[in-house]
C-alpha cells in the first residue's frame, strides 16, 4: 500500500521555524519528484512551494525562496520542508506530494499525504 504521512505543522508566531516530515512506504519506482504544497483558509491548493526532482534539481516558488527548503532522507523514506522565518501568510494545510514512474510506464503517478496544519499568527 502506497502511504505518505505528513507530521510537524502547528502554530508557531510570525518569524518562528518550523519543519515539516512527510513519512513515504510502498512505493516501487525508477524516477521521482516530490514536492510540498499549500492550501491556505477558503482558497484552492496552489504549489508546489518547492519541488525536487531525482537529479536533486529543487525548485522554489518566488515568495517561499530563501525561507524554504525541502530536504529527503532516502535511508529513512522521508522527505521534509525546513520553513523558517514564517509569515502569517504561510498559514495553510501543508500537502507532500509524490511523482512515481516506472520506466515501463507513459505517465507516472501522484500521491498524496493527508496534510498537516500550520498556523502562523502575527
Amino acid at each position: 500500500e502506497v502511504r505518505l504521512v505528513e507530521s510537524g505543522g502547528g502554530l508557531v508566531q510570525a518569524g518562528g521555524s518550523l519543519k515539516l516530515s512527510c513519512k513515504c512506504s510502498g512505493f516501487i519506482f525508477d524516477e521521482y519528484a516530490l514536492g510540498w504544497f499549500r492550501q491556505g483558509p477558503g482558497e484552492e491548493r496552489e504549489g508546489p512551494s518547492c519541488l525536487s526532482s531525482d537529479d536533486r534539481a529543487a525548485y522554489y516558488r518566488d515568495f517561499v525562496k530563501g525561507r524554504f527548503t525541502i530536504s529527503a532522507d532516502n535511508d529513512n523514506n522521508t522527505f521534509y520542508l525546513q520553513m523558517n522565518d514564517l509569515k502569517p501568510e504561510d498559514t495553510g494545510v501543508y500537502y507532500c506530494n509524490m511523482y512515481v514512474r516506472r520506466l515501463s510506464e507513459v505517465a507516472g503517478t501522484n500521491y498524496w499525504g493527508e496534510g498537516t496544519l500550520v498556523t502562523v499568527s502575527s
